[in-house]
């Protein structure tokens, strides 16, 4: 008990740190800052879609309100704020393409799939599977953070070179990411999920889908550096955020052991691991023999 209460705390601790900062120097409406107002806002979608999702023993609707959470925090902070710029609307446009895109994508996924099998031990114990809509409440603040800084600032911050430079980045994360998920949806409709995926961007990256995403979020900090001051710097922690969290804890390390059980006996799994990086392709690359390869 006391080991989830520290969890909690930790989570909720950097929530308040991430909007202290993001709120300072920014717009308030009604005497409240409206950084703070979309961080309270992330957390409560949370909680509230726990409740039925506890009920029911599901976690069907987890990413689909993951993505409507960025969707509401995104344009509550332009509603809010009296002076809208172009950089706050390209910002705000960028994320809310990228939620619906994701949230879209993986909302099907789980659909088609019957449910998330990394809730299966999850799910029957209320405090962790609050705690992981708690943390998923945390994901939004960071990893939003520094457009919901830039937006909420209302100093009227156009665009600037570094501000395209940030969205060519992001428009190249946020495709690379679509085509990669696009050829690994059509390599399970041919072949099921026992075989895996080494052609196409798949070749290159055994995770190319998370590399992208991670580049379209270093774009979204780049595009929101020039209208951040002060304390708003710490919400450039966005991107690194997102590199620790695909990196270290849920994505890239969970999905390395789920392969690797399933075919760590095949020469074919060992060579294509052999030959090609966990995320960021080699210029450079040998050749490996031509087997197919899923990630999941």
């Amino acid at each position: 008990m006391l080991q989830t209460l520290i969890r909690f705390g930790v989570v909720l601790a950097l929530g308040i740190i991430i909007t202290l900062a993001g709120s300072h120097t920014g717009a308030s409406w009604q005497g409240w800052p409206v950084f703070a107002l979309c961080a309270v806002l992330a957390f409560a979608l949370q909680w509230l879609a726990f409740i039925p999702a506890w009920r029911l023993q599901t976690e069907i609707f987890y990413d689909l309100i993951g993505a409507t959470t960025y969707l509401s925090v995104t344009w509550l902070a332009v509603a809010l704020t009296e002076h809208t710029s172009t950089l706050s609307l390209l910002l705000a446009a960028c994320i809310s393409l990228w939620a619906l895109r994701l949230g879209g994508f993986l909302f099907l996924r789980v659909l088609a799939d019957g449910k998330d099998s990394r809730f299966d031990q999850i799910k029957p114990h209320a405090s962790r599977f609050l705690f992981t809509w708690t943390l998923q409440g945390l994901w939004v603040v960071i990893t939003a953070g520094c457009a919901l800084a830039a937006i909420t600032s209302g100093r009227g911050t156009q665009l600037s070179v570094v501000g395209w430079a940030g969205l060519a980045l992001w428009l190249a994360g946020f495709i690379f990411e679509v085509v990669a998920d696009r050829q690994k949806r059509h390599f399970r409709a041919l072949h099921g999920p026992e075989r895996f995926i080494d052609s196409g961007l798949w070749a290159y990256s055994r995770h190319p889908n998370y590399l992208g995403e991670i580049v379209l979020w270093l774009g979204i900090a780049l595009m929101a550096l020039p209208a951040l001051a002060g304390w708003q710097y710490l919400t450039l922690i966005s991107p690194l955020f997102v590199i620790l969290l695909l990196t270290r804890v849920s994505g890239i390390p969970l999905l390395e052991r789920k392969a690797q059980k399933r075919w760590g006996d095949d020469p074919a799994w060992q060579a294509y691991t052999a030959h090609t990086p966990v995320l960021v392709p080699r210029l450079r690359r040998g050749i490996v023999p031509p087997r197919i390869i899923d990630d999941v």
